[in-house]
C-alpha cells in the first residue's frame, strides 16, 4: 500500500516542483534535492515520528507540524527519532523544536486602524494576505509562481473554492490582475497534477475541492474571448478528473472514484479522496474519532477526506444520524452544489469551444449538461419536502438535512419557477435569520452546521435569489449578513471565518480549530456586496 501510494503520488509531486522551480534561478542539485524531498514528505506522513508527534499534543493545532520546516533531512531526523527515542530524559517536544522551524505567519504585526470602517480596513488587508510567487523552500509547500491571496490565520497557503469569493472582492477592488494571478496559479496546478488540490500543499494532494475554477475564468475574463478561450484545455483537463472512471461504470460496479452510475443510465458525482488513512493536517482528530468508535478505518478516514474535499467539513449534511460524526457517509451522497458545479463547467466549455469555433465539441458539452441539469431537477429534487436534497445512492433517497446547498440550481439559473419558488419559501421561512443565511437547520455543534453562516453561502443566496426576481429579499439578506460584519468588526477590529446569525451578539464557535480572523473569503463577499449597493444607490441618484 505503501508503494502505490508513492507511486501515484510522487511524480506528478515531481513535475509540479520541477517545473515550479523552472521559474527561479535554481541549479540542478536542487531539483534533484526536490525530488528526493517530496518521497520523504510522502513517507513521512507514515512514520512512527510523525504519529507520535501529533498524537502527542505537542502541538494544539495538528495543521502546525504538517507545516513546519525540516532543519536537515527527513530521514535522517527520522533515523535520530529512532535512536534517541528510547533513552532516558527524552524530551519529545525539545526534539521536535531541534529539528523543525514553526511556520511563520507574515506581518503577524499587522494591527487594525480604529479610524477605519470595515471596507478600508478590508482595502489595507489586501496587502497583509497577499503572497508573492514562491521560493523554494523544504516545506510541504508546492510552489506557485505567480502571487496569490491566503484566507489568513492558519491558512497560510492559497485555497481552491475560497479563491473565487476572493475574487469577487477583488474584482470589486479593481485588483483584477491580481485575480488573474490566481487563475494562473490554479491552471499551472491542472497542468501540473491534473487537478486543482484542496490548497497548494503536498498533504491535500489526495482531494480536491468544489470546482469553481469555471466559475473563475468567467467572472475574471468573461469580457475577454481570447483570454476566457485560453484556460479551455484546464477546464477540459479538470472536467476530466471529475469524471475520471465513468467509461468504467457498470450495474455491478456504479461508483469508480467521483462517478457514480445511477438510475436510467445517469452518471453523477461524488466527492471522494485518493487515500484511505487519517489526514496528515488533522491526524489526531482522524485517529481518535476512528479509534474511539471502533470504526473501520479506511472507509471512515475516505469519508472523513470526501467531507474535507467538499469544503463543507464538516456538517451535518454528511452524516447517517446528524448529531453523530462517526455516522459520516459522504461517498454514500450525491451533492447537489458539486452536480451544479460541473453543470456550469460543462457549459463554460461548451461556451469556449463555441467562441473558438470548434461546433461539434461545443455541442457535446451542451448535451452533457443539458442531461446533468434534467438529472438534477428530477434526482436530486424531493417532491416530499419541496426543495432540493442531497441524494444518499446506497439507500436510494434523500437525505433529510436541509441546507443551503438547495439554493446552487437557483444560482445556476437551472430551476424551473415552481420549484425555484418552493425553495425561495424555504429559504426565507426556515434558512434566514437575523444575521443571514445559516447553512443548516441542523445544531450539531459542527462549523458547517445551525447557528454558523458563512459568506460563500450568502453569495450565493443571494444570487439565487436575484437570477428569480426576489431582488427585495436578497438586498435585505446583504443589509443583515454586512450588518452583522460591521457589528464584530466593530467590536474585534477583525473579519471573520465564519458567523453566528442566529445569535448576533456571539461569535461562531464548533470545527477542528479556534475561529479564524482575515479573512479572504469574508473580505471579498463584503467588498463585492457593498459595490452592489453603491450601484444601486447611484442608479436612484441619477
Amino acid at each position: 500500500m505503501k508503494k502505490l501510494f508513492l507511486n501515484c503520488s510522487t511524480y506528478s509531486f515531481i513535475c509540479l516542483f520541477l517545473l515550479a522551480t523552472s521559474c527561479y534561478e535554481i541549479t540542478e542539485d536542487k531539483k534533484i534535492h526536490s525530488e528526493n524531498q517530496l518521497e520523504d514528505f510522502q513517507e513521512f506522513y507514515d512514520s512512527e515520528l510523525f504519529k507520535d508527534v501529533q498524537l502527542s499534543g505537542v502541538f494544539e493545532d495538528s495543521k502546525t507540524f504538517v507545516d513546519c520546516k525540516p532543519k536537515i533531512g527527513l530521514m535522517k531526523i527520522q533515523t535520530s527519532y529512532r535512536a534517541e527515542k528510547n533513552k532516558k530524559g527524552f524530551d519529545l517536544e525539545e526534539f521536535v523544536l531541534q529539528h523543525f522551524e514553526l511556520p511563520e505567519n507574515p506581518k503577524t504585526d499587522f494591527e487594525s486602524d480604529e479610524k477605519k470602517d470595515m471596507y478600508e480596513h478590508i482595502e489595507s488587508l489586501w496587502p497583509v494576505l497577499t503572497r508573492p510567487k514562491d521560493t523554494i523552500q523544504s516545506t510541504s509547500l508546492i510552489p506557485l509562481p505567480y502571487p496569490y491571496v491566503v484566507p489568513g490565520g492558519r491558512f497560510r497557503e492559497i485555497y481552491y473554492w475560497d479563491s473565487y469569493f476572493t475574487m469577487l472582492g477583488l474584482k470589486a477592488s479593481g485588483k483584477n490582475d491580481l485575480a488573474i494571478s490566481m487563475i494562473d496559479n490554479f491552471a499551472f496546478l491542472i497542468d501540473q497534477l491534473g487537478f486543482i488540490p484542496n490548497g497548494n500543499r503536498a498533504y491535500y494532494t489526495g482531494r480536491s475541492q468544489p470546482p469553481f475554477f469555471a466559475l473563475m475564468v468567467d467572472e475574471i475574463t468573461s469580457n475577454n474571448r481570447s483570454k476566457f478561450t485560453s484556460y479551455l484545455p484546464q477546464m477540459v483537463k479538470e472536467y476530466q478528473f471529475w469524471m475520471q472512471g465513468s467509461k468504467k461504470l457498470t450495474e455491478a460496479n456504479p461508483e469508480v472514484k467521483r462517478v457514480v452510475l445511477l438510475e436510467d443510465n445517469i452518471v453523477l458525482n461524488r466527492y471522494y479522496d485518493e487515500y484511505a488513512k487519517a489526514r496528515p493536517e488533522s491526524f489526531k482528530e482522524d485517529f481518535e474519532l476512528v479509534k474511539e468508535n471502533n470504526l473501520a478505518k479506511e472507509k471512515a478516514y475516505r469519508n472523513l477526506r470526501a467531507g474535507a474535499e467538499s469544503g463543507w467539513d464538516y456538517s451535518s449534511r454528511w452524516f447517517e444520524n446528524p448529531q453523530e460524526m462517526k455516522t459520516i457517509q459522504t461517498i454514500d451522497i450525491i451533492p447537489i452544489d458539486l452536480n451544479v458545479l460541473l453543470y456550469f463547467l460543462e457549459i463554460k466549455i461548451a461556451q469556449a469551444y463555441n467562441w473558438n469555433e470548434q461546433l461539434d465539441s461545443a455541442d457535446l458539452f451542451l448535451e452533457k449538461a443539458d442531461l446533468r441539469k434534467n438529472a438534477i431537477n428530477s434526482l436530486l429534487w424531493d417532491e416530499k419536502h419541496q426543495r432540493y436534497a442531497d441524494f444518499n445512492f446506497k439507500n436510494n433517497h434523500h437525505t433529510k438535512i436541509l441546507s443551503m446547498a438547495t439554493a446552487y440550481p437557483l444560482f445556476a439559473k437551472i430551476a424551473p419557477k415552481d420549484k425555484a419558488r418552493m425553495v425561495i419559501k424555504q429559504m426565507a421561512d426556515s434558512l434566514l435569520l437575523d444575521g443571514g443565511f445559516v447553512s443548516t437547520t441542523i445544531e450539531s455543534g459542527q462549523q458547517w452546521d445551525f447557528p454558523n453562516a458563512w459568506a460563500p453561502l450568502q453569495w450565493i443566496g443571494i444570487k439565487a435569489l436575484f437570477n428569480y426576481g426576489e431582488h427585495d429579499l436578497g438586498l435585505d439578506v446583504m443589509d443583515r449578513w454586512l450588518s452583522l460584519n460591521e457589528k464584530i468588526y466593530e467590536q474585534t477590529g477583525k473579519m471573520m471565518e465564519k458567523y453566528n446569525v442566529a445569535d448576533t451578539s456571539l461569535q461562531a464557535g464548533g470545527g477542528e480549530y479556534p475561529l479564524q480572523d482575515g479573512f479572504g473569503w469574508t473580505n471579498g463577499v463584503a467588498v463585492a456586496m457593498k459595490k452592489i449597493l453603491d450601484e444601486k444607490e447611484a442608479m436612484k441618484v441619477d
